[in-house]
């Protein structure tokens, strides 16, 4: 009971500062101090960005963790070892996410071999599952998605943006600096070569 109260107030707390950040007047004019993409939807409200952490850092193991894939098989993070993994965080109701997902399922049509791309979708935060099964489904995107039902992965790795990438090399190590805002396809292929 207490699980589903706090799970219920993280929620209802992480749809306030979607809100917030959509009737925010000045949220597309604002960049970034850090050169990070300001073509991002924000989860929390850009004023508060110094208040919590800056995620996982350059140079770290990217923290493990489990969940399912749209066919209810389960995944770890782990699996991917000993190859290169683009890992995303988004939303199927976030424009930029929307904006860089053709690009990211071309480069998976070409790279797919040489990196695996684990689209982690905030499905805590989506108007309902089924939206976003729809969406993938009528899009024909075929990299690996998985269901953060509970956005505690979106949680661990501060993914306070939408899209917001992290770029792990072969030993599991994020080697290049995260990516806040929508890729495109020349970005990725440099980063691509960039990681060992």
């Amino acid at each position: 009971m207490i699980k589903r109260f706090i799970g219920a107030l993280v929620l209802l707390g992480l749809f306030g500062m979607v809100v917030y950040n959509f009737l925010s007047e000045d949220h597309n004019n604002q960049g970034s101090a850090s050169g990070e993409n300001s073509d991002a939807v924000y989860i929390v409200p850009e004023d508060m960005e110094d208040q919590v952490s800056k995620g996982i850092q350059t140079g770290e193991l990217a923290p493990d963790f489990t969940l399912k894939t749209l066919d209810g098989e389960e995944v770890s993070l782990s699996d991917y070892r000993g190859k290169k993994v683009f890992l995303n965080f988004w939303a199927s109701w976030c424009p930029p996410c929307r904006a860089e997902m053709p690009e990211m399922q071309e480069f998976h049509e070409k790279y797919g071999d040489e990196v695996a791309i684990i689209a982690v979708n905030a499905t805590g935060t989506e108007r309902s599952e089924a939206v976003m099964r729809e969406y993938i489904e009528e899009n024909g995107y075929t990299f690996t998605v998985l269901l953060d039902q509970d956005l505690t992965v979106n949680a661990s790795y501060q993914a306070l943006s939408l899209p917001t990438t992290y770029f792990i090399n072969s030993q599991g190590i994020i080697q290049l600096p995260r990516k806040i805002g929508p890729m495109d396809l020349n970005m990725m292929k440099e980063n691509m070569e960039k990681l060992k």
